[in-house]
């Protein structure tokens, strides 16, 4: 990172239209508390500790937060078996906590997004302690039970990403009950409408606080085939190495009565949408909340939206049926770009999809990095700081709303994590035949200097170790760097809010070949040319790169006019290229 890029950015961010969503281009930074900061000295990430650290979320420039989960948990999955939907983890603060965090966000400009789980609850929470009681309690079919098969066996031959069937057995009642995740994880019977009703009573406890929004995790498992049908194998040329990746997920996920459930959460969100005063219509003054807590909490300006993850062998299709139109979720995102590093001719037609048909109608979500998933910068850049900068300035550069994990500013690296050490029960149920996530989830660094990085203050150890080459990219190093991965993405993400084509506007493939993915974004009269070389060889750019160059990295190379990008490249500047066709 010896040099920095070369800038010219557009003076003033540009004004939304009237009728834009403020979600719509967004930049959201997701934080995943227990590794984000610890106030307290715990060795584990807080509310509080987030709050601390929000000026420097918000001088990244990013429109807003996501919040990995915080609610109460036995923490079996860290926070994604949720015990309470309407409280907060004692070890990460109090709701009071949480206020405050919202308050000091939206002082700052920033939106809140949380995570909510709500294809499945912890073994703990009480309406399964309810339900699990007998086959006639008023909960009876809160959860998906199911008779054993007239030899004992499990009703399905389902399989868990974490390992074993998705069947486990409940002396009490004498039936299985279905997980998709964890034994101690049980699916939710989001086919019952009781169940929708009490979901849709958490969000809405959620947004009458004045959150922004809802990342809904594993969206796509909300509900199964009520007729219990066996998935088929997986062809031998797709079969995996874990006993869930060696069938097709036909019948336990992705299923058409969830769309009817999409339409739902939708309306409820459609509620909450912008007044004069700031106050959603619907949200209750100060008094109790049915679910607990009180409503006696600011509102936010700007309508809440909803994200779904969504991970599926038919992802781009998904994404489309989850957010065509007007009545479904607002927006997506896959694993589409999450796992290995796509061709350039893989990327445009990713692209592409979203420009034509259905697709056109709706709006993608994208990340290069998550708690789920090895760092990018070591998954496709491969530590090199050249490649993970290429990476930033692509993510950027797409139409759609984006995530940024803590870390990739940075840079960070996937973590290596001894046995030992690992506290990832998919990681540990895999071990080492697929990575530990708990490799991307390790503290974040601060200072370089500084015990833990200066994460935590504990003179104990903290929840992941600290990996020590992270603190050579602590913030505070890269800060006095103006060539580092922290600036380049204060002046990407700049860049991104001053042109109304890279926030709002539409994509067009202009040149992809094996090297090179050149791509045109367009909104009224803003034009931008963005051209990567993605190979590790000198690669010719057949369109004009005339004018000033609005952001070029490590800076634009050519040869004796004939543009030819070095190895790893970009250039994004003024569109010359108006009669070529897409």
């Amino acid at each position: 990172m010896s040099e920095a890029p070369s800038t010219t950015l557009a003076p003033q961010p540009p004004q939304a239209e009237a009728t834009t969503p403020w979600w719509r281009g967004a930049v959201l930074y997701q934080i995943y508390p227990r590794s984000f900061a610890d106030s307290n000295g715990d060795g584990i990430g807080d509310l509080a500790g987030i709050t601390q650290r929000l000026p420097y979320v918000a001088s990244l420039g990013v429109d807003g937060i996501w919040i990995s989960p915080f609610f109460p948990s036995p923490q079996r999955d860290f926070g994604y078996d949720v015990q309470d939907y309407c409280a907060v983890d004692p070890q990460f603060g109090s709701l009071a906590d949480f206020d405050a965090l919202l308050a000091q966000a939206h002082a700052l400009g920033l939106k809140v997004v949380i995570d909510q789980v709500w294809s499945h609850t912890a073994l703990e929470h009480p309406w399964f302690e309810e339900s699990r009681q007998s086959r006639d309690n008023p909960k009876a079919d809160w959860y998906v039970w199911a008779d054993a098969k007239p030899d004992g066996s499990p009703p399905t031959n389902w399989q868990s990403w974490m390992g074993g069937g998705t069947w486990t057995w409940e002396p009490r009642r004498q039936q299985y009950y279905l997980h998709n995740f964890l034994p101690q994880m049980p699916d939710l019977n989001l086919h019952h409408a009781e169940v929708q009703d009490a979901i849709l009573a958490v969000g809405r406890f959620w947004l009458q606080r004045g959150v922004d929004g809802f990342r809904l995790d594993t969206a796509n498992y909300y509900c199964h085939d009520p007729l219990l049908r066996d998935n088929p194998p997986q062809p031998p040329e797709r079969r995996g190495d874990v006993p869930a990746a060696m069938q097709q997920h036909l019948f336990n996920i992705c299923q058409p009565q969830t769309l009817p459930f999409l339409e739902r959460i939708r309306a409820l969100m459609d509620e909450f949408t912008t007044e004069e005063a700031g106050r959603a219509p619907g949200r209750s003054q100060a008094g109790p909340h049915p679910l607990g807590g009180s409503t006696d909490v600011p509102g936010s300006r700007g309508a809440p939206f909803t994200v779904a993850e969504i991970g599926s062998a038919n992802n781009l299709a998904r994404m489309v049926e989850y957010t065509a139109g007007s009545q479904r979720l607002h927006t997506a995102y896959s694993f589409l770009l999450l796992g290995p590093q796509p061709k350039p001719t893989a990327l445009a037609e990713m692209l592409n999809t979203w420009q034509h048909g259905e697709g056109a109608q709706a709006w993608p979500s994208w990340a290069l990095s998550n708690h789920d998933t090895p760092r990018v910068a070591s998954r496709w850049a491969e530590g090199d700081p050249l490649r993970t900068g290429q990476c930033l300035a692509l993510l950027m550069m797409l139409r759609g709303t984006l995530f940024l994990y803590q870390g990739e500013e940075l840079g960070l690296g996937q973590a290596e994590i001894s046995l030992c050490d690992m506290r990832d029960p998919f990681g540990i149920a895999h071990y080492p035949r697929i990575p530990s996530r708990d490799g991307c989830r390790t503290p974040m660094p601060w200072q370089a200097h500084a015990p833990h990085a200066g994460f935590s203050q504990t003179e104990a150890t903290t929840w992941l170790p600290l990996w020590d080459p992270h603190r050579a990219l602590a913030v505070d190093q890269q800060e006095a760097n103006p060539a580092s991965l922290l600036h380049l993405t204060r002046r990407l993400i700049a860049l991104r809010r001053a042109h109304p084509a890279l926030r709002w506007g539409d994509v067009e493939v202009l040149q992809v070949d094996e090297q090179v993915l050149a791509l045109r974004r367009h909104h009224g009269g803003d034009s931008l040319l963005a051209v990567f070389n993605l190979s590790p060889s000198p690669a010719r750019c057949r369109l004009s790169l005339s004018g000033q160059a609005a952001l070029s990295w490590p800076s634009r190379a050519q040869n004796e006019g004939n543009n030819l990008l070095p190895p790893w490249a970009v250039w994004i500047g003024p569109d010359s290229n108006a009669d070529t066709p897409s």
